[in-house]
């Protein structure tokens, strides 16, 4: 029995994903252990890959643009379905300052430096920095939510990833066509925001009701159901004319936010989907990558980045925060944590696919900034987190669970470690007093779990599962995080845990 050639190709193809796939899931263990951000790990899987290692030529950026389009929706949709809106909520006004105020002060800094320091043309120079001002949301998504800082901070920055690909994306396209900009550009790109808005919140909103109504054959298809109306908010706001990238996050975070079926299936579908997104990412991004180029661009890069770390960014965020109570620990943490990660490089392609002189180079610039900014900044966010006293004790996070009766009884569980230092340390179960609608159903110790009685003794290390109803959860944590802060008597003290 003889193999066809594209029998063959294929099986070739299916390995190699299937192996690239494996590893890479490994390299998350790998990444964690030595405190690297694991979008350095792919984008080396996709070197080791690429003509410098084994060989595999892959030069397409018309291709590399479309597929990294496509993953940038897929990483918005996880990012939107994960978002729980009662913790973006307070951080809404800042959210969305950052992502347009502080772009456009980004861009109109780091362009003018460019200009200057490198001797770009003004349009050249005001490209680099529209392309290099998008903060990247997978990156925020998988870094931020492991930190354990405050609610809110990682609501603002969760905001801004998910809605600032959209106004960068326009500016990016504006600043790498011909024709010159029009009185009428500023009211275009409103037009284009705001529609994709609606567009994104109608659909989310039409898509949930129609999956609580639907009885579908099997409860795998509720998660691909609720993807695709994702997926389907960008190409309804593309065809419009609007933009896509903020009608999909937008219908995520509705759909995230409404009582899906197998809701906590879909959330576990879309995870996964996001870090295969993420993975095919990086890896082609590597694999498109020259080493042999890179080098010739260190210099500027690294002026890029200094210009980026030490000017533009702490001083959009500082303008975007001026109409808001933000302590001034939280603005030094926002103003170092502008991630970049996998957009900045798809979003450079956009000019070398339309013939942009110099183009190639931002690509090659892109590239090299977005490893030297992730070593830096994603290995020192968990210590700033910490220097600047921003990761509260016993802080409640959502755990995810396979299983539908939690779904069914609109009930959530959390999680809280009960860390050194804090006030639950000593006091009993019943002195706890959750709300009506919450309980205390299990203590890990040591490793081994316990149903604990009214009068069971919380100890440092302690591992508390918190069951609690929709509409008491934020009660729950607020419950808390006040014994944690003034222990028993924290209602005496006038703790609340806000």
């Amino acid at each position: 029995m003889t193999t066809g050639g594209g029998v063959a190709d294929l099986t070739s193809v299916l390995g190699i994903g299937a192996a690239v796939l494996l590893l890479a899931v490994l390299a998350v263990r790998v990444s964690v252990r030595l405190g690297l951000p694991s979008l350095l790990l792919y984008l080396a899987i996709g070197l080791l890959l690429g003509e410098s290692g084994l060989g595999i030529r892959f030069d397409n950026a018309a291709l590399t643009q479309s597929l990294g389009l496509a993953a940038l929706v897929l990483i918005l949709t996880e990012g939107g379905l994960t978002t729980r809106w009662a913790a973006v909520r307070p951080a809404l006004g800042i959210g969305i300052a950052l992502s347009t105020v502080a772009v456009a002060v980004s861009i109109a800094v780091t362009g003018t430096a460019l200009h200057l320091l490198l001797d770009l043309g003004w349009r050249t120079a005001l490209l680099w920095g529209a392309v290099l001002s998008s903060t990247d949301a997978a990156a925020v998504f998988s870094v931020l939510r492991g930190l354990g800082v405050g609610r809110r901070l990682v609501g603002t920055l969760e905001l801004e990833s998910g809605l600032n690909d959209a106004p960068v994306y326009l500016a990016v396209v504006l600043l790498a066509s011909n024709e010159p900009a029009q009185w009428s550009t500023p009211l275009l790109v409103c037009y284009e925001l705001l529609v994709g808005a609606v567009i994104g919140g109608l659909l989310g909103w039409a898509g949930g009701a129609a999956l609580r109504r639907a009885a579908l054959p099997a409860t795998g298809l509720y998660p691909l159901a609720t993807v695709a109306v994702c997926v389907l908010a960008y190409a309804v706001a593309d065809l419009a004319h609007a933009s896509g990238l903020l009608a999909t996050y937008v219908a995520g975070v509705v759909l995230g936010n409404a009582r899906l079926p197998h809701r906590a299936g879909t959330l576990s579908f879309a995870e996964g989907l996001g870090w295969l997104a993420q993975i095919g990412l990086f890896v082609l991004l590597g694999l498109y990558a020259s080493p042999s180029r890179l080098l010739g661009v260190l210099v500027p890069a690294l002026v890029a980045g200094g210009v980026l770390l030490i000017l533009a960014r702490p001083l959009s965020v500082l303008l975007a925060t001026v109409p808001f109570r933000v302590p001034w620990r939280e603005r030094g943490f926002l103003a170092w944590c502008g991630l970049r990660g996998a957009v900045p490089i798809v979003l450079a392609l956009i000019p070398l696919t339309r013939g942009v002189p110099d183009a190639q180079r931002l690509v090659d610039v892109v590239f090299v900034l977005v490893v030297v900014l992730t070593l830096v900044q994603g290995t020192t966010l968990p210590m700033l987190a910490r220097v600047l006293g921003l990761q509260p004790r016993g802080e409640p996070r959502e755990v995810q669970v396979d299983v539908a009766p939690l779904d069914e009884l609109k009930a959530e569980l959390l999680q809280v470690r009960i860390q050194a230092g804090s006030r639950l340390h000593g006091i009993d179960v019943a002195e706890l007093r959750l709300p009506p609608g919450s309980m205390l159903s299990l203590v890990v110790r040591d490793g081994v779990g316990f149903t604990p009685q009214s009068t069971t003794r919380l100890r440092e290390g302690d591992e508390l599962l918190v069951v609690a109803t929709e509409g008491v959860r934020a009660r729950a944590e607020r419950r808390i995080r006040a014994v944690d802060r003034a222990g028993r008597f924290a209602r005496w003290m006038g703790e609340t845990g806000e």
